[in-house]
């Protein structure tokens, strides 16, 4: 594992291109883009104020960079350095800005919630959407990029318009049965929407793409409810997480509840690997912690039960055994976690200087380098797997990656006890 210079960064702004040919980062008002492979500086653009977001156009032939206390997106092309666009929302202000799709229309919500602003890069002409709500979530964009489904608030009632994103000509509107909706999202293969409420009452709603409510999912009442909610990528298994600590598992054919995964307390299960971050002492150097490697038909230690303290813990679990394949206890609670775009790759980090990974082969952790403490506060991986930005407050590194293979043959060199 090989480490790149240390580069300069504000607010965590650092994102490869979708191409993974790119990587661009934000200093200050300052947008540096580099090459991936060589990270020479491609081009340099300044902003006219400090950069609060930055996106990615889905061809990565274009950035934009969003200055909300300004109420200002600038837009810069990789391809014409000359050419730049400035989009100004002026006294409507502005809160949150996204690419469309294909690239070529930026969506602006201003101040309030009070509507949603499109513009075309392509024609310069402007569209708007009316009654956008104001909650956690309240855009998807199906996987085609054919359709966007949008949360509204009308007259003190929850609905969902779905767009054409070609045109942005209304497909379908229809009322949703919601306190206060929350969130949505568009299974991946683009034929379900998931709808849910506030977490003040248990309820997920699944609605096909012309409007038809399909089914209605609540596990419990009277208690808080829904905290987040994942689709699988093959779209077959809807994971919601809820407040009593819980992962439950909806089945896309009759949309019930086929299992559900806890946090125990403790765990008992001979099955589960279990792994546990340790001090380790000076003179075992850099590298791999002594954490164990999984055994086939490994029997539990004498100590049959072991206590976990959930903000330190990262619980993976087999999809096709429906059963907990491994748990992971950090000395300090874990800030982020990431997969492997390309295979069963976990990356950790925990608001210190080092970066765990995990795989079934095995688990390691390694020491960032760089002068001073380098706080890994988040990460995001490169397309191919290969390499990962790691960011800290002040700056971001590169980190490549050797093969699953050697990992796996370092973590069972170095595997110990706990």
């Amino acid at each position: 594992m090989n480490f790149s210079e240390v580069f300069k960064l504000s607010s965590l702004l650092c994102k490869f291109s979708p191409d993974g040919k790119y990587l661009a980062s934000c200093v200050q008002y300052r947008l540096v883009v580099r090459d991936v492979n060589t990270l020479q500086i491609l081009q340099l653009y300044t902003c006219l104020d400090q950069i609060q977001h930055i996106e990615w156009s889905a061809d990565s032939l274009f950035i934009l960079c969003a200055m909300y206390k300004r109420g200002l997106v600038q837009v810069w092309s990789l391809e014409q350095p000359e050419w730049h666009c400035k989009i100004d929302e002026g006294s409507a202000g502005l809160v949150a800005s996204c690419w469309s799709p294909d690239g070529r229309h930026i969506l602006n919500t201003t101040e309030f919630h009070l509507r949603i602003t499109v513009w075309s890069l392509c024609t310069k002409s402007v569209s708007y959407i009316k009654y956008p709500k104001a909650c956690l979530q309240g855009i998807t964009f199906t996987r085609d990029g054919r359709y966007m489904a949008l949360a509204e608030r009308r007259d003190c009632k929850d609905y969902v318009s779905i767009f054409v994103c070609s045109d942005w000509q209304l497909l379908r509107h229809f009322d949703t049965d919601t306190q206060d909706l929350t969130g949505i999202e568009w299974a991946p293969n683009g034929c379900v929407l998931a709808v849910w409420d506030t977490c003040l009452e248990y309820k997920i709603l699944l609605y096909s793409l012309d409007g038809r409510l399909l089914s209605t999912y609540s596990a419990y009442e009277w208690s808080l409810g829904i905290k987040s909610v994942a689709w699988s990528p093959s779209s077959q298994f809807l994971a919601v997480g809820s407040y009593d600590g819980k992962v439950r598992i909806l089945h896309h054919v009759t949309w019930k509840m086929i299992t559900e995964f806890g946090h125990p307390a403790t765990i008992n299960d001979p099955k589960t690997v279990v792994y546990k971050e340790a001090e380790k002492s000076p003179q075992l150097g850099l590298g791999c912690l002594s954490f164990p490697p999984p055994r086939a038909g490994a029997g539990p230690l004498p100590s049959s039960e072991s206590k976990y303290n959930i903000p330190n813990a990262v619980w993976v679990w087999d999809i096709q055994k429906l059963r907990l394949f491994a748990v992971l206890e950090q000395l300090s609670p874990v800030r982020t976690f990431q997969w492997d775009p390309q295979q069963p790759r976990l990356a950790i980090c925990t608001g210190g200087s080092r970066l765990y990974l995990w795989s079934p082969a095995g688990c390691m952790s390694v020491q960032v380098p760089g002068e001073g403490d380098f706080a890994v506060l988040s990460l995001c991986w490169h397309l191919s797997g290969d390499s990962m930005a790691l960011l800290s407050k002040d700056h971001f590194c590169l980190c490549f990656l050797e093969t699953e293979a050697v990992v796996g043959t370092a973590c069972r060199q170095l595997g110990g006890h706990t």
